[in-house]
């Protein structure tokens, strides 16, 4: 059993990955021990992920708040507390808060063989979140 004593520092999300306010506490970073990655993240109303792809999927489980979470090309979900959201391995999707509450979640995801959980692409548009 490895114990790790809370510690860590919340750090805000990258400008490169997030559109708006972002928190994210890392639980979890992909080691030599285990291929899973975790975080809790935290959503201002109105911000979302970029939309980007897990290589071997990723789970989120939605903690507080109300938000949404989409794949490219389809509709738009709105999540609640107790949500679990599974997204396939390579699916270009986006998550976030409504426009007028904040979201939470926890999000899963394994590391392939070169150790990448995520690959950020472009920023979702407006016109895309405001489709919700």
């Amino acid at each position: 059993m490895i114990f790790t004593q809370s510690g860590g520092q919340t750090a805000p999300g990258p400008d490169d990955w997030f559109t708006g306010t972002v928190y994210i506490d890392t639980i979890r970073t992909p080691d030599a021990k285990t291929a899973i990655g975790c975080a809790h993240v935290r959503f201002a109303p109105g911000a979302r992920t970029a939309w980007h792809t897990h290589p071997k999927g990723q789970t989120l489980y939605v903690t507080d708040g109300i938000g949404y979470v989409a794949r490219r090309g389809g509709e738009i979900h709105e999540i609640r507390p107790g949500d679990v959201v599974y997204i396939e391995p390579g699916e270009e999707h986006w998550h976030g808060a409504t426009t007028d509450r904040f979201m939470a979640h926890v999000a899963m995801q394994e590391a392939d063989h070169q150790g990448r959980v995520v690959t950020w692409l472009e920023h979702v548009t407006d016109e895309d979140y405001n489709r919700s």
